[in-house]
């Protein structure tokens, strides 16, 4: 904290007089920590991608609805097409895997979070294995301990602009879940080991937790 500001001093900060930079800064630090959806997605001609997103959360349970957002990339983004490969691929095919992240594999997951040109197999790059999937065509993260097998529900494209996003909505067909992490449905959060993402190249581990009673 700055010297002399006071420690309940509020500042009000208006969008519309930021760079969209400065908005995203705001955003990636005040709404953390956030889970990762790691997607393996398929273009038409059979080109596997995989690629993780912060913007990341569950819309439904009945059904069951998962959705994470594609961004719009900057101007400097090495003469590569402004929107990502998943979206494109979703776009096509209607088909994705959401895999779980754990703290296990993060290094590879987080080679995957690069620029790359449409062609390249993020599989191949960061040395995780493929593993068929039952229903869909992109295959699954086979050292993710819980894989969602999903068929596109709806795509809602809010902005084009740079820093823009699309939400894509998909209805999880399967769960395949690591045999030793479950329990009666219940997720063992010690043995997911799962992360989330704070800003900039800051991650979060779930390991310290509490407990609160929802009041009836």
């Amino acid at each position: 904290m700055s010297e002399g500001i006071s420690p309940t001093a509020m500042r009000t900060l208006n969008p519309s007089e930021q760079t969209p930079q400065e908005t995203y800064k705001l955003l990636v630090g005040s709404v953390v920590p956030r889970p990762i959806a790691f997607v393996s997605s398929m273009d038409a001609q059979g080109v596997r991608n995989l690629a993780p997103f912060s913007f990341f959360t569950v819309a439904s349970a009945n059904p069951p609805i998962v959705c994470f957002c594609p961004m719009v990339r900057g101007a400097n983004n090495n003469n590569l097409q402004s929107t990502k490969d998943t979206l494109r691929n979703i776009i096509a095919t209607r088909e994705f895997v959401v895999n779980i992240v754990s703290e296990e594999f993060a290094a590879q997951m987080n080679a995957c979070s690069a620029d790359l040109p449409p062609d390249v197999d993020e599989f191949e790059v960061s040395g995780l294995t493929p593993l068929d999937s039952e229903l869909v065509r992109p295959p699954r993260v086979a050292e993710s301990y819980i894989q969602m097998e999903c068929r596109l529900e709806q795509i809602v494209h809010v902005s084009t602009e740079s820093l823009g996003g699309s939400l894509v909505l998909g209805e999880i067909l399967r769960f395949h879940v690591r045999e030793a992490l479950l329990d009666n449905f219940r997720i063992d959060p010690d043995k997911l080991h799962a992360i989330g993402r704070m800003a900039g190249s800051t991650y979060a581990r779930t390991t310290d937790r509490f407990e609160m009673e929802r009041p009836k």
